[in-house]
């Protein structure tokens, strides 16, 4: 299956819902579009919808839905920065929590986007450092 030759590391790390999720729409990806970055792209949207990026994996959201403003407007002709699979609608509360279990200094007085960007790059790190990089 070549969605399951393609999965990311961080995937691979994350409930099997999570990988047959991107496995499928990989796939179906790959027939509409041909393999390459839009096939990627299309699968990760899809985790995005049911899951979130916790430091080096990928975690069930408590609900579905996009999980920021690229994510919700969509669209290969519109391309904007994404939260890098962190739940960037979210309230601040849940965004808190997923701070303090990654460990993120400062959180406590930061503002509801310097969590998302402070929860990402805490998630980078993570995954860095699953990888050996």
């Amino acid at each position: 299956m070549p969605g399951r030759e393609d999965l990311p590391s961080t995937l691979r790390r994350s409930p099997d819902k999570a990988q047959r999720t991107w496995e499928k729409t990989h796939d179906s990806a790959v027939e509409t579009y041909g393999e390459g970055e839009r096939s990627h792209r299309t699968a990760f949207a899809a985790v995005k919808h049911q899951f979130e990026k916790v430091g080096d994996h990928w975690e069930p959201k408590g609900r579905k839905g996009p999980s920021d403003r690229q994510a919700a407007g969509g669209g290969p002709e519109r391309r904007a920065p994404t939260a890098g699979g962190v739940d960037a609608n979210a309230s601040k509360d849940h965004l808190m929590s997923v701070a303090r279990k990654l460990d993120v200094p400062g959180r406590s007085s930061m503002t509801k986007p310097e969590l998302v960007t402070a929860i990402e790059e805490a998630n980078d790190r993570a995954t860095r450092k699953a990888r050996g990089d």
